[in-house]
């Protein structure tokens, strides 16, 4: 059985260290009930599929600090070509990819391709050289460690189950307080 969204980000908090984590969609609300710190980010515009690039920038701008990037199937394949542009520039961030096979905060509509869609085979494709897999959190706890460290850039293509009757996640905080709390955590 797939793990539960809240399981995968629970083993995502108990590896994730000083690194900035961008929450996006789906995973704002479970991750505001993991974690509240300075570092961490709610990315949730009306536009989807651009945290990836947001937290590349984030990466590039603070080698060495490490950011971890948790987006849902519905953004990703709404800008593939992060995974070439992420390929080409290391740094050190883990793009963890929440797949629920579910457009989940919109009313649940399937993905195109839900089911088929290889996210791993796609970031191996585009050249991200670090990739893994996982659909059990057995799985996911045993490579958390790994996948975290080392040199970036890193997929992590996570099966999560679905989550019937999604909604809109609520802000942590307004967005201008959150990029200045993140400032201030990362000495700007």
């Amino acid at each position: 059985m797939a793990m539960t969204h809240r399981e995968a980000l629970e083993v995502l908090a108990a590896h994730r260290g000083g690194r900035v984590v961008l929450t996006t969609h789906g995973s704002v609300d479970d991750w505001l009930a993991l974690s509240d710190t300075p570092l961490d980010f709610a990315y949730a515009p009306g536009a989807m599929g651009h945290a990836p690039a947001f937290g590349l920038g984030l990466a590039l701008a603070r080698p060495g600090r490490g950011v971890v990037v948790v987006t849902g199937d519905g953004h990703l394949l709404m800008g593939l070509g992060c995974l070439a542009t992420l390929a080409a520039h290391p740094a050190d961030l883990c793009l963890l990819v929440m797949d629920n096979g579910a457009y989940e905060v919109t009313g649940g509509q399937p993905t195109p391709g839900s089911g088929r869609v290889d996210f791993a085979g796609l970031a191996r494709g585009a050249g991200v050289r670090r990739v893994y897999s996982c659909a059990a959190v057995a799985e996911w706890e045993a490579v958390a460690a790994e996948a975290l460290s080392g040199p970036g850039p890193v997929v992590v293509w996570l099966r999560v189950q679905a989550r019937p009757g999604g909604r809109a996640p609520t802000a942590m905080r307004p967005l201008a307080e959150q990029a200045e709390r993140l400032r201030q955590a990362l000495g700007r």
